[in-house]
């Protein structure tokens, strides 16, 4: 991705409001799931970590980034955003 798509992202994920939310149970099969339905159906998620998550926020980006397909847009603070772009019926061709 290019520094300007990047940049783009970041500006557009300044108003969202943090959708999903990790806590003390850290990555699990349910965080995951809710996080896969929240990319496919908006391509852009904010994420809150909270102080009690077992891993650090740039961890944790890096880990669900992973698991999910996704690219780490920006992490600030306690958030971090997530973009996984969405697959339409022209992108097969």
């Amino acid at each position: 991705m290019r520094g300007k798509d990047r940049a783009e992202l970041r500006a557009e994920a300044h108003h969202l409001r943090a959708t999903v939310r990790v806590g003390h149970h850290g990555i699990t099969a349910a965080l995951l799931q809710s996080l896969d339905e929240a990319l496919e159906a908006n391509e852009l998620v904010k994420i809150q970590v909270e102080r009690n998550a077992p891993l650090s926020v740039k961890e944790t980006a890096g880990e669900l980034a992973s698991h999910v397909k996704a690219e780490v847009i920006q992490v600030i603070g306690r958030k971090t955003t997530l973009y996984r772009r969405r697959w339409e019926m022209g992108d097969l061709r």
